[in-house]
Formats: C-alpha cells, structure tokens, sequence
C-alpha cells in the first residue's frame, strides 16, 4: 500500500526541478505586457486596446493528437511543442487576429524534469517564433492514466483583432480564386492513420527522395502562415482589397475545413495538380492502397492553409507570397452536392 505522493507515482521533487526548467523556458519570451512570471494561480496580461478599433479578443485550444507517438518512440521531444503553438496560432490568424500571449498543458505518466524541458522549450521557441509570451500552463503528475513515459499535450491561445477587420468568409463571391500556401508535411493530422500504414518499424529507412528518413518526416514540425498571412494581407491593402476567406487545413482535411470559411450555396473546384504533393502523401497512399477520396478527407496534401482572393488580386497575391500556388476557384455549389471538389 502508498504510504506517500511518491509511492503513488507522483515525484514533487522532480516537480519543482520541472518546474523551475520551465520557468526559464517562458522567461525567455516575456515581454513588458507580461505581468508576474510563471507561478501564480493565473497569468497577468496587459494590452493598448486602442491599437485596435473596437478590438475583439479571438481564442483557440488544440493538442497535436498522436503525433505524439512519433515523439515518444523516436525520443525527440523538442519539436512537438512548436507543433502546438503553431496549430493553434493557425486558428486564429484565419480569422485576421494577431496572438496576444499563449498557454499550455501537460501531463504526464512518469514525469522527467529533461523531458519537460525539451516538450516546454519547443512551446517556448514556437512562442518565440510568433513573438508572443508563454504566460503560463500547467503540468500534471497523472500516472493512473497515462502509463511510464506517455503524456499529453494541449495550448490555447488568445489574439486581437479589430471589429471591422475580421476575416469570416462572408465577402467570398462565386469565381474568386482559390490559393494554397504549402505545408511542411502532415503537421499534426491524420497521424492515426499515417502510423498503421507506415509502421515504427520502417521509421529509420530512407523517405523515396532521399531528404530524411520516414521517421523524420513524420516529425517534421507544423508550420506557421502567420507571417505570410500578415504579408499578404498588407500587400492586397496596399492595392484596395483584401483577403476573403482563410482556411487552417487540420483534422478533417480539405472536406472538413475548407467549407467552414465559405457562405453557404458556396464551395470550391480544386485543379489536381496544380502543387507539388510532399513525398509523404504519395508514400502513405502507396503502402496503404488509401482511395484518393479518403486522403482528401484525413490529409492537407501539402497545402496547410487556402486563401481565397479576387480573381484581380491574384496577381499582387502570388507577388507577396511567391510560395503560394493558384490551386482552384469558388463555385456554386446545390444544397446536396459536395462542397470541394477535385477536378
């Protein structure tokens, strides 16, 4: 019978040196808007409304699913924290915010004070690379549930943004033209899938073009369109007009997302092949004999966020973002009728 904390599996020692690891980690993205530092019940925050007209705070949380797994069995830790901070900026930049601060969860079966410091230096660096603060989080002793070195991780994140410049779909017009801004790899979906059709086993052998091995592609981190998204928008403004609609590519992929942005009677016709599709695709669709309407469903493709712009401003589009690609056009779409189609 556990007489103490320790014999039921929950080490305040390695706690507090976890703890003060962290500390270090989210000092390193204070800014003067952070009031207090990492320790109290709850984080202190302090923001200038007035650089927003009739500012309205935007928020999001997410985890990166069983990507996780690939972080485990490989013991490398140190990226699935800018996996988080970018999936869940991502959220919000859709929506014209800008991220304000962010905060993050973990928990843990067996905790170690080295590995928490990777898991939270990533959170710190994704934070970093956004120029926001990490205000805080928790972390959580919970080996009842989750077993030896498994652990979970989530973040939330709040931004601003002006009243008048949100971005909600609700100016996209049939003909607009659709652009997709490339992804890094799987980012933080469809990982269920990925790792039955390409089993640990296989993760140390060579990817088909020879850039990394498939257990580092599997890794390879999430990435960022809030840069690119601030750029694109700023550039369209310069000549009049703006972005209509952004869509994250996350769970649910091209089916589950893209339509959420548009007004309804509306959806988009995607040109097959108008993007190079990351090797990673074309090898889970391989050795998985996946459909093609399947991978639609579960994957981005290579294509982690669309835009939709006015058939003039494309131009000025692809000149502010060089990476972007002309992907499709809105269309109208009947109420019973899917709303992507690939053509």
């Amino acid at each position: 019978m556990a007489r103490t904390y320790r014999e039921a599996g929950v080490d305040r020692e390695e706690a507090a040196r976890a703890v003060e690891r962290i500390a270090k980690a989210a000092a390193s993205t204070a800014t003067p808007a952070v009031l207090g530092g990492v320790g109290g019940f709850g984080a202190l925050f302090r923001f200038d409304p007035s650089t927003y007209s009739d500012p309205v705070l935007v928020s999001s949380t997410d985890g990166v699913g069983t990507k996780l797994k690939v972080a485990l069995a490989l013991g490398r830790h140190e990226t699935i924290g800018i996996d988080l901070v970018n999936a869940c900026v991502n959220d919000i930049v859709v929506s014209g915010a800008d991220p304000l601060f962010f905060l993050d969860y973990l928990a843990v079966g067996e905790l170690r004070a080295d590995v928490v410091e990777e898991i939270v230096g990533g959170v710190a660096a994704g934070c970093a690379a956004a120029g926001i603060p990490l205000v805080g989080g928790e972390t959580a002793q919970m080996p009842d549930v989750y077993r030896g070195n498994d652990y979970d991780l989530a973040g939330f994140v709040v931004g601003v943004v002006g009243r008048a410049d949100i971005i909600d779909g609700s100016a996209v017009r049939s003909g607009d033209v659709l652009l997709g801004l490339p992804s890094s790899g799987l980012h933080t979906n469809g990982y269920s899938l990925a790792r039955r059709v390409l089993p640990e086993t296989i993760w140390a052998e060579p990817m088909p073009d020879g850039r990394s091995t498939i257990g580092e592609a599997l890794l390879e981190p999430h990435r960022s369109y809030l840069d690119e998204v601030r750029l694109l928008r700023r550039d369209l403004r310069t000549a009049g007009t703006d972005i209509r609609a952004l869509a994250h590519l996350t769970g649910g992929g091209w089916e589950g997302n893209v339509p959420r942005t548009l007004p309804d009677g509306l959806g988009v016709e995607v040109e097959t092949g108008s993007w190079p599709v990351p090797a990673i695709f074309s090898l889970i669709q391989q050795r998985g004999d996946i459909a093609d309407d399947e991978m639609v469903r579960t994957f981005n493709l290579g294509i982690g966020m669309t835009a939709v712009v006015p058939t003039a401003s494309v131009e000025a589009a692809l000149a502010a973002l060089p990476e972007a690609c002309r992907i499709g056009e809105v269309v109208d779409v009947p109420a019973d009728e899917a709303r992507v189609r690939f053509a």
